[in-house]
């Protein structure tokens, strides 16, 4: 691959390579860029390709339209198939592992929403950057599920225990500001300068001491990601049960009908 090419590019991801910035944009506008398992696998090789390619010294990842990503789908349809389902966490966590192992940094850029695995994504990045407009959001509870993709470590990584619970537990939408404080995101800048800004930070990185920053960025992980591996197995060994579960399709059937879900299970 070149440093010019345009390459990895399908219906739903978008991966262009200049100037040193590998941009890796989620390509579902539609749907809040709601992900896939052929998505989230686009996102990884194209990291792991980038991992041993000289011509990437930094990545950027970002959503197109209004939002970051929407996370995996919830429907029963979406899950009707369990091969499929376990495709989609399998899928997710190697996305998330490859942002976190590449020893390069990763930028996350998001400009608008960030739900469900849409918030690992977002916070496995090195530097994340938020607009205004932005918010996180973890309503896995809300129909019966758990946070998956990691997000049990990252978001407990960076806010601490007794916030992440609260943002898990509760599924507390927390808008930029509020991220900002809790430590879950770098930056927050009005919704007009965000891509300047970006480009900013992102040049700072590209220019910067590939050595050093690589060093650094493992040293941290090492440090705070202890508990990455064991997160991403408990929450997929304990989402696919809970897939199976009766308050998972109660969830699901009272968030479409837009009514307070009943839930059942012990």
């Amino acid at each position: 691959m070149t440093d010019s090419e345009t390459q990895l590019d399908t219906d739903d991801l978008t991966v262009r390579l200049g100037d040193g910035v590998l941009r890796v944009t989620l390509n579902r506008p539609d749907s809040l860029n709601s992900l896939t398992a052929p998505m989230l696998d686009g996102i990884s090789t194209a990291l792991e390709s980038a991992a041993t390619n000289p011509a990437v010294r930094v990545v950027r990842l970002d959503g197109a339209g209004r939002g970051f990503s929407s996370g995996a789908g919830i429907s029963e349809a979406d899950h009707a198939n369990p091969n499929a389902t376990e495709d989609t966490l399998t899928a997710a966590n190697r996305a998330v592992r490859s942002i976190v192992a590449l020893p390069k940094p990763v930028v996350s850029v998001v400009q608008g929403p960030a739900a469900g695995v849409g918030v690992s994504l977002a916070i496995a990045a090195d530097v994340v950057l938020a607009s205004e407009k932005a918010y996180f959001l973890l309503a896995f509870t809300k129909i019966g599920l758990m946070p998956d993709g990691g997000a049990t470590a990252l978001v407990a990584a960076s806010v601490g225990r007794t916030r992440a619970m609260k943002m898990a537990l509760l599924a507390e939408r927390l808008s930029a500001a509020d991220a900002l404080v809790a430590g879950l995101v770098s930056a927050v800048f009005p919704a007009d300068d965000l891509e300047a800004e970006a480009n900013a930070v992102i040049e700072t990185l590209r220019s910067g001491p590939a050595a050093a920053l690589r060093r650094t960025k493992q040293a941290i992980n090492e440090a705070t990601l202890t508990e990455l591996e064991g997160a991403l197995a408990r929450e997929t060994q304990g989402q696919l049960s809970l897939l199976e579960s009766h308050d998972f399709r109660e969830g699901t059937r009272a968030f479409q009908q837009r009514r307070q879900a009943t839930f059942t299970d012990e």
